[in-house]
């Protein structure tokens, strides 16, 4: 009998400190719960662009349609040899095709056309090979003296870089943000006496390519931005 009563006692005592342990667990759940930090983490790097496009406008004007459209194609020809005979690869050359406009067609202009007809045509450098390409575009001069003059296009940029291998730089990217989000986290529970738990939400992060500044289009500037919530324990 009395060892009946001691293994119920003893069963007793042991519900009695489970339940206190649950109760605590509890409230520190609850106390804790609402306590929380979200901080912002950074990686950015510079990194030069892989890949450029430039594109090459011109005009040929007069009032014989198949002269100037004979004019226009040998000043196409001699641009895409004038690339080819660089280095540049014909697969990266491609052309546009030529707009032609009948400015007598215009019934509602009064001014005296110097010339009827106008063909315009682009062509178009996409190559991995920037600095050769940059080299070329500094070389346009030799065009001039071969009597090809390139026109601005008035509503695009000629030249425009891009960094294409920006996927495969991704995972490095976020790691080193997400590194930089936990190291800023645990500074605060640190400084304000308390321990940093688990992550309650999280961002897959804001990425974005930029130029490093208007001088230098071809250098780009990788950014990302990821936002994290933890939880703060004390």
């Amino acid at each position: 009998m009395k060892q009946s009563r001691i293994i119920e006692a003893c069963i007793v005592a042991a519900a009695v400190v489970i339940f206190g342990l649950l109760f605590k667990a509890g409230l520190d759940n609850f106390t804790n719960r609402d306590r929380k930090v979200t901080v912002k983490g950074l990686s950015e790097i510079e990194v030069p662009a892989d890949q450029v496009t430039w594109s090459i406008t011109t005009v040929e004007t007069g009032n014989d349609l198949q002269q100037v459209y004979a004019n226009s194609s040998a000043k196409i020809g001699k641009i895409s040899k004038f690339l080819t005979d660089n280095g540049i690869a014909f697969s990266d050359i491609s052309v546009g095709t030529p707009i032609v406009t009948d400015n007598e067609a215009d019934r509602w202009s009064a001014d005296r056309i110097p010339f009827r007809f106008k063909i315009k045509t682009v062509l178009s450098v996409n190559s991995n090979e920037v600095d050769k390409v940059r080299g070329l575009i500094s070389r346009q001069g030799e065009l001039l003296q071969q009597g090809i003059a390139i026109i601005n296009n008035e509503y695009s940029e000629p030249v425009s870089y891009s960094y294409v291998s920006f996927q495969e730089m991704k995972p490095r990217m976020m790691e080193e943000a997400i590194a930089n989000a936990q190291a800023t986290a645990k500074q605060f529970a640190q400084n304000s006496g308390s321990r940093l738990g688990k992550i309650i939400s999280a961002d897959q992060g804001q990425f974005s390519i930029n130029s490093k500044d208007e001088n230098n289009p071809q250098i780009k500037k990788l950014r990302v931005v990821t936002t994290i919530t933890y939880q703060l324990k004390n």
